[in-house]
């Protein structure tokens, strides 16, 4: 790869502190070449041509729009929202990357679920996988299944592959938006009982990423199962809600259904893929599903990672939540 070639990243269209968005960043201020891929040629995506990205307008589930996105590219960051047609959208790259054949790196931003969900655990009896996820679900959901063959797929390719199997973000949508609402009456309510979380902050999975797509060699081949630094329950990161907001705030568990109905339902029922994801993690996670923590992220970055309070203080919604 020559410094002319473009580091590919898809889902860069996403919010401010996202991680696709947040890698493009910190290429550029490395001085590296940086295409965007995006899906609409809107003011996010003039945003990153102001940031200095050279920005593709196309399809992931338009062979002919990734394969035009890929011309020139020697490394890329794969990322799909959560989508029916994530797989779909995977193997399309695949196909393009394979047919290029020039491909150094394909870094692919997977789920830490993939680490256990190992053949033997999905077709294990249902006895089995119950006990495994925590007794609520015997089953993955479609979003994680699509990850899981994703992998699989992968692999089959032949290409030059790192997959990053990132933890619970303390960026995700159950803890930075459909929670939102009752931190104005000063409580935390979500559906974890006294379970314990590692959540991980975007910010150090871009940082990692951008480092692996500047010099991939010693990574190809692996895949890192990463979670932040602090093993807490839902108490002490109402604590850190707390700290960030300048008031109180009080964890407040709710029954794992009875907070599906009311808080996913009415938010995603026009988006029932999304839904059942979000659905199954609290259903995962409510049972002690994530019980584990690992100091991959930090071994890779040489640093400590983020605190959750840090990310928190550094999440556009929260800070919105500071100026209310």
């Amino acid at each position: 790869m020559t410094d002319s070639n473009p580091i590919l990243i898809t889902g860069a269209a996403g919010a401010i502190g996202g991680v696709s968005r947040t890698m493009v960043d910190m290429l550029l201020a490395e001085g590296r070449t940086v295409r965007a891929f995006v899906r609409s040629d809107d003011e996010r995506a003039q945003s990153l041509r102001d940031a200095g990205a050279e920005v593709v307008i196309g399809d992931l589930l338009n062979i002919a729009d990734v394969t035009n996105a890929l011309q020139g590219v020697r490394r890329l960051y794969f990322s799909m929202s959560l989508s029916p047609y994530y797989t779909d959208a995977v193997g399309l790259m695949a196909a393009a990357a394979r047919a290029q054949g020039d491909i150094e790196a394909f870094v692919n931003i997977s789920e830490y679920e993939q680490s256990f969900m190992t053949f033997a655990n999905m077709t294990a009896p249902v006895e089995q996988r119950r006990a495994r996820l925590g007794g609520a679900v015997a089953d993955w959901s479609p979003q994680q299944r699509a990850h899981w063959v994703a992998e699989q797929v992968l692999e089959w390719s032949g290409l030059p592959v790192v997959n990053i199997r990132a933890a619970f973000f303390v960026e995700n949508p159950i803890l930075t938006w459909v929670a939102m609402g009752s931190l104005a009456d000063g409580e935390l309510r979500l559906p974890f009982g006294d379970h314990k979380l590692a959540p991980v902050a975007g910010y150090d999975v871009a940082e990692l990423c951008a480092k692996i797509l500047a010099d991939p060699a010693p990574h190809i081949g692996k895949s890192y199962a990463l979670t932040g630094p602090e093993y807490k329950d839902m108490h002490a990161i109402a604590q850190d809600f707390s700290a960030v907001l300048g008031r109180p705030i009080t964890y407040v568990p709710v029954e794992i259904e009875t907070w599906n109905e009311r808080y996913i339902d009415p938010a995603l029922g026009a988006y029932p893929h999304t839904a059942e994801h979000l659905k199954t993690l609290t259903r995962i996670i409510g049972n002690g599903g994530y019980g584990s923590i690992t100091d991959e992220l930090a071994t890779l970055l040489g640093r400590e990672p983020k605190t959750v309070q840090w990310a928190l203080e550094h999440h556009p919604r929260v800070q919105g939540l500071q100026r209310a």
